[in-house]
């Protein structure tokens, strides 16, 4: 494993150690975008795999971006996702099991507006790949 990907898991590891602790009092926010943490089940590992995200309130649905800050590559949460959509998010201290489906292009293009205004680095990010930044939506099982 590359130092690059065991630092980036040491960072995000006390990410969420820091949120569960605190119930979301710290790192709940980022940039004033709200943040949940995103548990999923590793696709090779079986493992859980816990991300913290930006996420956007869509009525009964919890938005989540794979902008992965706008690498070339998608993080790893969302191949989590799309082998397994069954997954965990922790807002606060609430935790709610949720099903993942991710959004077309086109159901997509109409939410880009709401989430640019909500955390304006992704229109950043996208200006450092060609790639498309999948978008999911979280729905309470």
């Amino acid at each position: 494993m590359a130092i690059k990907n065991i630092g980036e898991r040491l960072f995000v590891g006390l990410n969420a150690f820091l949120y569960r602790i605190s119930g979301g009092k710290v790192l709940g926010k980022i940039q004033g975008a709200p943040v949940l943490l995103l548990t999923t089940v590793g696709r090779k590992t079986g493992k859980a795999r816990t991300s913290p995200l930006l996420y956007l309130r869509d009525g009964d649905r919890y938005l989540v971006v794979g902008s992965h800050a706008g690498a070339q590559a998608d993080p790893a949460w969302v191949h989590n996702l799309r082998a397994k959509p069954e997954a965990e998010i922790e807002i606060g201290k609430e935790t709610i099991p949720v099903r993942a489906v991710e959004l077309s292009a086109a159901e997509s293009a109409p939410l880009w507006p709401r989430l640019d205004a909500m955390y304006a680095g992704y229109a950043d990010y996208r200006t450092k790949t060609d790639r498309t930044f999948p978008v999911f939506a979280l729905t309470r099982r």
